[in-house]
C-alpha cells in the first residue's frame, strides 16, 4: 500500500473513532438530560406535595368522610375546623382543651348527654376517631342551633353559646363578634375551608 493511500485510510479511521465518540456523548448528553428534567420534575412533585403538607395539613380524611356524610357537614368545613384548632396535631391546650377538634371535656360531657351516649372517659379524647366525631357532633348540633348560620355556630365552637346569643344569636354576623380572637378565628375557619375544597376535594371526597 503507497504511503498516500495508508495515510487516507488514517484519516478515515480517526474521522470515524470521532463521530463515533460523538454519538456516544451526544448519547449520554442526552440521556443525563433527560434523567435531571425527570428529577427536577420529581422533585417539584415532591416538594408542592411537602409545601402543602406544612401549610394545609390534611390527615385522617377516612374519618372525615364518614362524619361529613353522617352528620351532613361538608368535608371541607371539618378539616378547616380541625386546622384552626390544633393544625392536625392533636394534644392539649393550656386551657385543657384535647386533641385534633380541642375539645374541653366539659363541652365533651355535654356532647355525650345530648348524643345519648353512657360511656365516655376524658382520654377518648385522645382518640382521632372518637375526638372527630365528637366535634363533628357539637359542629352538628351548633349549625342546627342558629338555623344553619355557619358564622355564629362557628364563633360559639370557639366562644361559647352563651356569647353568641348575646352577640346575635342566629343572626350574628363576623362584624358583630365582639372578641377580636373569635373574630380571627371564624375568619380563618371560612378561608381554609376555601382552601380545602380546593386542594384535596379528592381526598374530602368533594365533586363538583
Amino acid at each position: 500500500m503507497s504511503p498516500a493511500r495508508a495515510a487516507a485510510r488514517a484519516r478515515r479511521s480517526t474521522a470515524s473513532s470521532r463521530a463515533t465518540r460523538h454519538r456516544r456523548w451526544l448519547r449520554i448528553g442526552v440521556a443525563a438530560t433527560l434523567g435531571v428534567a425527570a428529577a427536577i420534575g420529581i422533585s417539584r412533585i415532591d416538594f408542592d406535595e411537602a409545601l402543602k403538607e406544612i401549610t394545609l395539613p390534611l390527615r385522617h380524611d377516612d374519618i372525615i368522610r364518614q362524619q361529613a356524610a353522617e352528620k351532613h357537614l361538608d368535608p371541607a368545613l371539618i378539616a378547616a375546623v380541625i386546622y384552626s384548632e390544633s393544625h392536625f396535631r392533636g394534644g392539649e391546650s393550656p386551657a385543657g382543651a384535647i386533641g385534633l377538634m380541642q375539645i374541653t371535656p366539659r363541652t365533651a360531657h355535654v356532647i355525650e348527654r345530648l348524643s345519648g351516649g353512657t360511656t365516655f372517659v376524658t382520654s377518648d379524647l385522645n382518640d382521632p376517631e372518637i375526638n372527630i366525631r365528637y366535634g363533628c357532633f357539637y359542629l352538628r348540633h351548633l349549625l342546627d342551633r342558629y338555623g344553619g348560620n355557619k358564622v355564629a355556630a362557628l364563633a360559639a365552637y370557639n366562644a361559647g353559646a352563651g356569647n353568641v346569643d348575646r352577640w346575635g344569636d342566629s343572626d350574628l354576623s363576623l362584624n358583630e363578634i365582639q372578641f377580636s380572637e373569635t373574630r380571627a378565628y371564624v375568619d380563618e375557619v371560612l378561608e381554609k375551608e376555601g382552601e380545602y375544597r380546593h386542594k384535596y376535594a379528592k381526598d374530602l371526597g368533594i365533586s363538583g
